[in-house]
């Protein structure tokens, strides 16, 4: 998330796209990058799941603190970053095009968890980062970016996540980059 804060503040994404980061919302009081947000005046939400009774309630509140930060004929980007919740089919469909979501392995390989583990005991010999669109399979949408880095044998799942979270913070901010700009230069683009 400070990475793709960063960017768009260094590269003026509200003067180039019309593009800002509205809100950082979490499901966790606690995420550290909440506080990180309201230090750099970037409002914040928590939307707890656990105060919902299915995913189906908790995902239409999501949905709702995150439709009042649309802009009247600009819906918002709604980029996942650390969020680690299944989103309903319907939430997905709703935001369909326009939610983003970054996967520590190089999708289609190792969806899902421990990324780094399986790419080690499966003798990997590189491993990366993905950023894809969000469908209502695990992992499955079209890929927008991704990273490599070698996987060397020393290697524990500590040191390779640590080599991909750097790159990470490349390629999000790239690939949110790369859908803004194709999003303002189509008619009726939205950012």
């Amino acid at each position: 998330m400070a990475a793709i804060v960063g960017a768009a503040q260094k590269e003026g994404w509200m003067q180039r796209y019309g593009a800002r980061v509205a809100c950082v919302i979490s499901n966790q009081s606690s995420a550290g990058g909440l506080q990180w947000a309201r230090e750099q005046g970037i409002p914040t939400e928590v939307v707890d799941h656990r105060s919902y009774a299915n995913r189906d309630e908790f995902d239409r509140a999501l949905a709702s603190v995150i439709s009042r930060f649309d802009l009247p004929g600009r819906p918002a980007l709604v980029v996942l970053a650390g969020f680690m919740r299944i989103l309903t089919p319907d939430f997905v469909t709703r935001h369909a095009g326009r939610l983003l979501n970054i996967h520590p392995s190089l999708l289609p390989a190792f969806t899902g968890l421990h990324t780094h583990r399986r790419a080690i005991d499966a003798g990997c010999k590189f491993a990366g980062a993905t950023v894809h669109h969000v469908t209502a399979e695990l992992d499955a949408g079209a890929i927008l970016e991704q990273s490599v880095v070698p996987v060397f044998p020393s290697d524990t799942e500590q040191t390779l996540a640590a080599r991909v979270l750097a790159t990470e913070h490349l390629i999000y901010p790239r690939a949110i980059r790369t859908w803004l700009l194709a999003s303002t230069t189509q008619p009726g683009g939205a950012a």
